[in-house]
């Protein structure tokens, strides 16, 4: 199944139904927003299911053409949003590049509290305050959870992930050593987190979600140029096994929305990267200086995943970074 938000000037949008090439959508008739529908999941899935199998047989003829220039993220905004760093490829190359000391012990995963307060749509044009900020991208998955109970297993963890999501995590570098060093959280390092437009239950991955790792590429562009198509199988930490680290000591509620990390391979050199930081890294390893710029002002970026059948499983994130208003 295939969700969005149409965005009607509410905080949270009205519920869409979306094909399963992405091409038609109807307003949900049985829950109006996302966030309803996650809190109610065991009764809205079937009936939000059955109006999904109506619209891909073509038996709505209130189906309009999909617009992703009119949605906003799948979830609007979120109670509780966590970001993961689960791909330990991408913290070896910036340790290795910047003769990092990072303390980490085996077997736990590193996890940051984020903001969930205003995430944004596909296409909108992402604001910053300028370009000294060091502008930088991180193309990731995130899964969006119902009632989670403290202490679950990452077996049973898994059976709480409803949706999945792609995404851009947004990072601002030049902030970034300074707040890890003040040993609190992430602030304006990061700034508001870009969705995709779909939101998708776990059997629109079919045989790619396995092993609590989705097994697909996510295709990152630049300005129109290839920058690279990690595959998210490397996971060195499985959904399952965040989400019951997370779970630990508290119970998570609907709506939670726990992000992968930056995708990273192993063969970097082949695949690319989903993220600057990660190929400044790679370029500082490899001549001793980092060569590609950070993000300016009217740059464009593009995410997508394709499942195994070709077709976009989520459409496509395409944004341009643009000046703060009353910015200098």
């Amino acid at each position: 199944m295939k969700l969005a938000t149409l965005r009607d000037g509410s905080r949270d949008g009205r519920l869409l139904v979306v094909s399963r090439d992405l091409s038609r959508a109807v307003t949900a008739r049985t829950v109006s927003t996302m966030q309803q529908a996650i809190e109610r999941w065991t009764h809205m899935e079937p009936l939000l299911n059955a109006e999904y199998q109506a619209l891909n047989a073509g038996e709505r003829p209130d189906a309009l053409v999909f617009d992703p220039e009119r949605v906003m993220a799948p979830l609007p905004r979120a109670y509780q949003f966590v970001d993961a760093s689960a791909f330990l490829n991408h913290g070896k190359i910036m340790e290795r590049a910047y003769d990092l000391n990072v303390k980490k012990q085996a077997g736990i995963p590193i996890l940051v509290q984020r903001q969930g307060d205003d995430f944004l749509g596909p296409r909108d044009d992402y604001p910053f305050p300028t370009e000294q900020d060091n502008c930088d991208f991180e193309g990731e998955v995130a899964v969006v959870l119902d009632d989670v109970p403290m202490g679950i297993d990452a077996t049973n963890a898994q059976e709480h992930i409803k949706l999945f999501l792609l995404l851009n995590d947004v990072s601002m570098r030049s902030h970034l050593f300074r707040e890890l060093s003040m040993g609190f959280g992430l602030i304006n390092a990061k700034p508001a987190t870009v969705f995709a437009p779909v939101a998708i239950t776990p059997d629109e991955l079919g045989e790619a979600w396995r092993d609590g790792r989705v097994h697909l590429d996510l295709q990152v562009s630049r300005n129109g140029d290839w920058f690279g198509n990690p595959n998210g199988a490397e996971m060195d930490f499985s959904f399952g096994e965040l989400i019951s680290h997370l779970a630990y000591n508290r119970n998570l509620r609907a709506g939670t929305v726990l992000a992968s990390g930056t995708f990273s391979n192993q063969g970097y050199r082949e695949v690319g990267s989903a993220c600057l930081a990660e190929r400044r890294a790679i370029e500082k390893i490899d001549h001793g200086e980092s060569i590609t710029p950070f993000m300016g002002f009217d740059e464009v970026l593009r995410f997508e995943m394709k499942g195994v059948d070709g077709q976009s499983l989520f459409g496509a994130i395409e944004h341009r970074m643009v000046a703060k208003e009353g910015a200098a």
